[in-house]
């Protein structure tokens, strides 16, 4: 019987320890390290009862993907029915999802200080990387002075080698928040490196467009790693940026079914910014950046955490939306020029970048702005009209994982577990190449 054991959670100061024990026919979906999450308070004060969130957030996609049932002691309440909510959203999403229960010894109903301060001093929060959508929901929230917490372990991983990484952004959420007067708040949790995501994704990337995290888990699994922080801070309200938004109906890991349904104790999570596309957003941001914040920088760079290197599809992309936003992409952290169009298109033709469906609708985005834009230079115009009339659709199958990869995930997926524990070594070595795309957005 497929089953998984959350034991109870040990905390060290401020580091949380959760040991998953998963039954044998499940073993090569866990790499055997604990669930490791460090924050930057206390936890002394945090009940067992929300200490085993984090895990359960990571565990649970997983479980219902495999049918899994899933035991731990301790458990809150008002996450508990948040789990159902969440699992019937992510079965009717997805139907390779078979379900499963949550078993706990003890289901309590969490009390935390803030059960007796006054709600008009509640507390809020912001999922916060100082990129485009989590900008535009600062600027709509900028009134609750929201706490900005930014988490280390998807994008950027807990490896030494991304500490330099880590630092950058660190420094420019601090700035960011220093700024307009915000408390800051850092997570670093090993969640990729706890779940084998290579394995996960072997088995199940027939069924979904990108990784399995921003696929499947990345809404509950970041919601839920700040269940710990929420209840130290006090913050009730938890908002987290909508990457789509309404008409798209992708199969997603953060959506309004999901992040809306996740909550515990008095924290409600919410699914923000939905009703307004990417486009829209940038708009946003030009009006708060005409009025409060000409110096503006966003951050959005695959590839660099210091700056934007500009030549990346999504640096393209963002570059593209802030013209047509009436902004100058170089007042705004990005090295842009007339004469990129024509690298832009060549590199979208060409096939130059792994994209997925959600990067075709962003493109289509731009397209309808483009119907509504006067260009501004020959370049500009000759690149609007190409996309006016470009098959998006061709250039997304056009990009994809190389064949070595694909050849990876059914040799994996198909291995018997004594033969996949014997090779494990190898595959460890190969998917150190494909940590990129497991962690694309």
């Amino acid at each position: 019987m497929a089953l998984i054991h959350i034991d109870t959670p040990t905390t060290d100061g401020r580091t949380l320890r959760t040991t998953v024990r998963p039954s044998s026919d499940l073993a090569r979906f866990f790499t055997g390290n604990p669930l490791e999450v460090t924050y930057d308070v206390d936890l002394e004060s945090v009940p067992d009862s929300l200490l085993v969130v984090p895990a359960l957030a990571q565990v649970c996609p997983v479980a219902w993907a495999a049918g899994a049932d899933v035991y731990v002691d301790t458990v809150d309440a008002t996450f508990v029915s948040a789990l159902e909510d969440v699992q019937a959203a992510m079965l009717e999403m997805y139907d390779f999802l078979e379900g499963s229960d949550l078993y706990a010894r003890e289901v309590v109903d969490t009390r935390v200080s803030s059960d007796d301060s006054d709600d008009e001093n509640a507390e809020s929060g912001l999922l916060f990387t100082g990129g485009v959508d989590s900008t535009c929901s600062y600027v709509r929230h900028r009134e609750e002075e929201p706490t900005l917490i930014s988490i280390r372990g998807w994008t950027i991983t807990p490896n030494r080698s991304a500490d330099e990484q880590w630092g950058h952004l660190v420094d420019r959420v601090t700035g960011f928040a220093a700024d307009r007067g915000l408390e800051t708040a850092f997570v670093e949790a090993n969640m990729l490196s706890f779940l084998d995501h290579p394995m996960l994704l072997a088995h199940y990337k027939r069924y979904v467009d990108g990784g399995w995290y921003s696929s499947v888990g990345h809404g509950l699994g970041l919601l839920g790693l700040c269940a710990p922080l929420a209840a130290a801070r006090d913050i009730e309200d938890l908002y987290m940026a909508a990457t789509h938004w309404e008409g798209i109906d992708l199969e997603w890991g953060s959506r309004p079914d999901i992040d809306d349904n996740v909550r515990w104790a008095k924290t409600q999570c919410h699914h923000d910014a939905y009703d307004l596309t990417r486009q829209e957003r940038l708009d946003v941001l030009a009006a708060y950046a005409e009025s409060d914040a000409p110096d503006l920088e966003l951050q959005t760079c695959n590839d660099r955490m210091d700056g934007n290197c500009g030549v990346c599809e999504k640096c393209y992309r963002t570059a593209v939306g802030l013209r047509l936003a009436g902004l100058e992409p170089t007042e705004h952290g990005y090295p842009f020029a007339d004469d990129d169009y024509h690298d832009l298109r060549r590199g979208l033709e060409g096939g130059r970048w792994i994209l997925g469906q959600d990067e075709r609708y962003m493109w289509e985005d731009i397209r309808d702005r483009v119907h509504e834009t006067e260009p501004r230079s020959p370049p500009e115009r000759a690149f609007f009209a190409w996309l006016e009339s470009a098959d998006l659709s061709e250039i997304i199958d056009n990009s994809g994982s190389p064949l070595r990869h694909r050849v990876l995930r059914a040799g994996a997926r198909n291995a018997p577990d004594p033969v996949y524990t014997t090779l494990y070594p190898a595959w460890s070595i190969a998917k150190a190449s494909y940590q990129r795309l497991l962690t694309r957005r």
